[in-house]
């Protein structure tokens, strides 16, 4: 088995390898210390003339990489930590994610923003947060969300080399020491798999074999479907309460036409549910987005919907009170229960 940590750092090797034009930018890249979580550990040593070590401005990084990104290369931005996705807002929202249209398809911004995001690990206020939802619906910007279902190294290879336009890439930090699950790990379970275009980032979903039929459906992503299986397994052997889990992997954008995926409107018209979890905070997010179209599209049949994320608070410094405010597995069975 290898770590989710392991397969980033392959993806990043196998681009560096297979097209030249690829370089990386951040803080602190150089080995042996090879970034903050060593994700690009080997990548300085390697292709030292493709790796830039910068100055600690997550704004120059980003605008730099655009310039670099417009005039042929393919860059990659490793974004220290993902709270800091802030301070790259106006490169990435009014100019990078702008330029294809502006210049009428004419020119190509193909660049990849990587960073993680999430708590549980007492970093505090400021470098714990889950803050992709501040992005979401941004216009020529694709938001992927790194599972522990899909090898990262395929997905983050094929934003790199096949995407022409702006990516941002998130990963969880807890994710970094979980394993990539391969077919023989996810035995226990039927899963369907549905790629996205270019196969980019696929959608999965999970339920157990031979379960009776499922009354409720879970939609989620990133390191969240970790905690969301464990909930679907404990619901169903402990309290016989039966269901399907979707995570998905492309999070912004959705389907076009104010639609869900076909799996997931599929699993909802079986199991008359659906309850969105996500680490972010619960207000304006993506699982307000996801109850939002399953509403439009079921109109007035009667599903029953729910949301589980993050209090609407600033995550405090103490780590027991941290994870207290950000969503736990029981919250999630919490929730199933409620609305079965």
């Amino acid at each position: 088995m290898s770590s989710i940590l392991n397969r980033i750092n392959a993806g990043l090797h196998a681009a560096f390898e297979k097209d030249e034009r690829v370089h990386l930018i951040g803080e602190d890249l150089l080995d042996p210390y090879g970034g903050a979580f060593k994700v690009s550990a080997g990548l300085s040593d390697k292709y030292p003339e493709r790796v830039i070590s910068s100055p600690v401005s997550e704004a120059a990084i980003t605008g730099i990489a655009g310039g670099m990104a417009l005039r042929g290369l393919r860059p990659v931005v490793e974004i220290m930590f993902g709270d800091l996705i802030t301070l790259i807002a106006d490169q990435l929202i009014n100019s990078i994610s702008k330029f294809r249209w502006m210049y009428n398809e004419q020119v190509d911004v193909p660049i990849v923003i990587r960073t993680p995001m999430g708590g549980r690990r007492g970093y505090g206020p400021t470098h714990s947060q889950t803050l992709e939802k501040l992005f979401l619906g941004t216009p020529g910007l694709r938001i992927l969300a790194v599972n522990s279902l899909q090898d990262p190294a395929e997905m983050l290879e094929a934003a790199i080399l096949q995407d022409d336009g702006p990516v941002l890439f998130i990963e969880n930090k807890l994710l970094y020491s979980k394993q990539w699950l391969q077919e023989k790990d996810l035995s226990d379970y039927e899963i369907e798999r549905s790629p996205a275009k270019k196969n980019y980032a696929a959608s999965f979903l999970l339920r157990l074999r031979q379960a009776p039929a499922p009354c409720y459906t879970l939609a989620t992503y990133g390191y969240m479907a970790e905690l969301a299986r464990e909930a679907l397994n404990r619901l169903a052997f402990e309290e016989e309460i039966f269901g399907e889990l979707y995570v998905a992997g492309q999070i912004s954008p959705l389907p076009e036409n104010q639609q869900l995926s076909e799996m997931l409107i599929e699993s909802i018209k079986k199991t008359g549910s659906l309850l969105s979890v996500e680490e972010g905070t619960l207000s304006y997010a993506w699982g307000a987005e996801i109850l939002a179209r399953a509403a439009r599209f079921f109109g007035s049949q009667a599903i029953k919907m729910d949301r589980v994320a993050a209090a609407d608070q600033t995550i405090p410094a103490s780590i027991a009170m941290e994870i207290r405010m950000l969503p736990s597995v029981e919250d999630i069975m919490a929730a199933v229960r409620a609305m079965v």
